[in-house]
């Protein structure tokens, strides 16, 4: 259920429109949630008719205008409610993880090359995130605010730094045949 919370979240931050909460999405929230236009369009009318949220008044409603939107007191009740909830980490489930197990089986042809891709990846996540803290988090910004979002940053700094450093050793252990296959 965090998606509407990630969009209530992010409707507190800022009233928007649904185009507008979607770019919003693939800046911020969208680095450890992500969803598409298409299941935040679905799900702004689902917080609509549940009574969280509500499109702003227009001067001159027409058809195909876009809504702003706006957190009611409900809204801000269960997105409040959901942050004091009770719950368990979820486990990883990431298809590289699996297919290094599988390489384990079948052995690691062709893998190498995929190790490399996802760590470029991640070099270049880390190096974004970097960037962002630089700008957005400088030591003169030291409210509760800045400080919660700081922090949700810098788990995103340690876990690509984490995948960084695994990639790494995963890399050294591959056998050191050809073109990534299994050495004699």
């Amino acid at each position: 259920m965090s998606l509407p919370h990630a969009i209530l979240t992010a409707l507190l931050e800022k009233p928007s429109s649904g185009l507008e909460l979607t770019r919003r999405f693939d800046k911020s929230i969208g680095y450890f949630w992500s969803a598409t236009h298409q299941q935040i369009y679905r799900e702004l009318g689902k917080l609509e008719q549940s009574g969280f949220i509500r499109a702003l008044p227009t001067e001159a409603p027409a058809r195909g205008q876009r809504k702003e939107w706006e957190v009611l007191p409900k809204g801000r009740e269960e997105l409040t409610a959901w942050v004091a909830r009770v719950e368990d980490p979820k486990t990883v489930r990431d298809p590289l993880l699996l297919r290094m197990r599988a390489a384990a089986v079948v052995g690691s042809a062709g893998l190498e090359a995929e190790l490399r891709r996802h760590l470029a990846l991640h070099e270049r996540q880390l190096a974004e995130y970097l960037e962002i803290e630089k700008r957005d988090f400088p030591p003169e910004r030291d409210t509760e605010p800045d400080r919660l979002r700081h922090v949700v940053l810098k788990g995103g700094i340690g876990l690509e730094t984490f995948w960084i450093a695994w990639l790494t050793d995963a890399l050294d252990q591959l056998p050191r045949g050809q073109d990534g296959a299994d050495a004699p």
